[in-house]
This record gives C-alpha cells, structure tokens and sequence, in this order.
C-alpha cells in the first residue's frame, strides 16, 4: 500500500474515531445518529477509502458499551456494506445515483446492528430494526449534500494519485 493511501485513510479512521467520541452518547445504542457514518459516502468516489472507514468503526467500537458485539457486527456491518457498495458501483455512474444507492444501502442493512441489538439487549428486533434504519438514513441523506460539496473542493476520485 502507498504511503499516501495509508496516510489518508489514517487521517479518515482518526476523523471516524473522533466525530464518534465527540457525539458518544448518540452513537451507540438504539437510536444511533452516528454522524462519522457520513465518511461511508467517501467510497462512491473512490473504494481506496475503505481500510480508513473501517479502521475507523473498530476503533471507535472499542470503548463501545456493548464491547465485543460492537466489534464484530459495527465492524462486519460496514465492511460488508461498503463491500457491496463497491461492487454495486461499477455498474452505477452517476455521482447522485451512488450516494443515494449508498445511503438506502446502510440503511437497509442495519437489520444486523439490530440483531446485535438484540443480542446484546434483548431489544425487540424489527422496532430497533426500524429505529436504527431511520437513524442511518437521516444521517447518510444529510452526508450526501456534505460528502459532495467537500468532492467539488478535495476531487475524492483522484486524490491518491
């Protein structure tokens, strides 16, 4: 791995890691408006992105309240989500297209947070499926018009060349 692309998805883990613990007490639980999960959309424009996005989740998962189930499903939901993404978007072209894809995505698959919720709380699994879904999309649709306005600056597609 080139040392840019390492040092970049650094920066996006750390980025990840540090929005997560500034809004704590919104981004485990339930209802989890988890503001970093904004970063997800970096990979509509370049998959390079993913490690930092990743990285970013265990480590933020780590002082989570749910300790272990956190670190395997947070962190299996989003590979596996950007996973799919990635493959999703080789067929899809248009900039719009991919962050809406990416954001009905996320949000659909929460049904695993929601079994992890389950899991560890006992919460029932179709509401905390519904709750967490909602939350996600919130967050992601307000990422969208952020993640793409900053694109028009940063240039996300080429910025490991």
């Amino acid at each position: 791995m080139k040392t840019k692309v390492l040092a970049i998805n650094g920066v996006i883990a750390a980025l990840y890691v540090a929005l997560a613990f500034a809004i704590k007490p919104f981004a485990f639980g339930e209802l989890q408006f988890r503001l970093p999960e904004i970063f997800n959309h970096l990979v509509a424009f370049n998959p390079l992105f993913l490690p930092g996005i990743v990285i970013g989740v265990f480590v933020a998962n780590l002082s989570s309240p749910l300790g272990w189930y956190d670190l395997v499903f947070g962190v299996g939901h989003s590979l596996l989500t950007l996973s799919i993404a990635i493959v999703l978007f080789k067929f899809i072209k248009n900039t719009w297209a991919k962050l809406i894809t990416m954001t009905l995505l996320f949000s659909f698959t929460m049904f695993i947070i929601a079994f992890e919720l389950h899991l560890a709380l006992d919460l029932p699994f179709w509401w905390t499926w519904l709750y967490t879904a909602i939350s996600e999309l919130i967050v992601l649709s307000i990422g969208m018009p952020i993640i793409y306005a900053l694109n028009k600056r940063i240039n996300f597609k080429d910025v490991f060349k």
